[in-house]
């Protein structure tokens, strides 16, 4: 057996690392995969998306905080005439003033892309778990189709009858879609 390939177990993928005590091997599987997909995705993105992610990274940061406190805070001092020995070379802090609204153009630019690369992935995401829940419905379908065909060879007859013929049908996506969207644009002021 090769030591590097992780063993197969009933056509699936056995996790890497044992499971936590109390989390299904199958769960630690799925968070494993998942924190892989994340750091491949962050990796693989292109050259100007890394640098958008790092610099909105770094300017949420705190240490991006106080680089601007010392920063401002000494352009400030330095041009009131605070330290005595140096002349003020921006009494009106229109230079300043400058210097930060350039900095916010090209900053909120960066968290722009960034934001939109996250809600790329979000809607990568969102359509995953759109297809996951499609597939457990109409596997719960399935169940209920296959409970219901052994309790009538049992002859066992329940008070869920009624409900089992709307249970059983599966869902079109398109159409819940659809009126989705009918029932907001009722409700959205026009």
């Amino acid at each position: 057996m090769n030591p590097k390939r992780a063993p197969q177990t009933m056509g699936s993928v056995t996790p890497t690392t044992p499971a936590a005590e109390g989390l299904a091997p199958a769960l630690a599987r799925n968070i494993e995969a998942l924190i892989e997909r994340r750091k491949r995705d962050a990796e693989t993105g292109s050259l100007e998306e890394r640098t958008a992610a790092a610099i909105s990274r770094f300017a949420g940061s705190m240490a991006f905080v106080y680089i601007h406190l010392a920063f401002f805070g000494a352009w400030i001092a330095l041009n009131l005439g605070v330290v005595a020995f140096i002349k003020p070379f921006d009494p009106s802090l229109v230079i300043l003033a400058m210097f930060a609204s350039v900095e916010a153009i090209f900053l909120s630019t960066f968290v722009l892309i960034n934001q939109n690369r996250m809600a790329a992935e979000d809607d990568a995401r969102a359509d995953l778990d759109l297809q996951v829940s499609l597939l457990n419905e109409h596997e719960t379908t399935k169940l209920i189709e296959l409970v219901e065909e052994i309790a009538k060879r049992l002859d066992v007859n329940t008070d869920a009858d009624d409900e089992l013929k709307e249970l059983k049908r599966d869902v079109a996506p398109e159409v819940v879609l659809d009126k989705i969207e009918e029932v907001g644009e009722r409700k959205t002021p026009t």
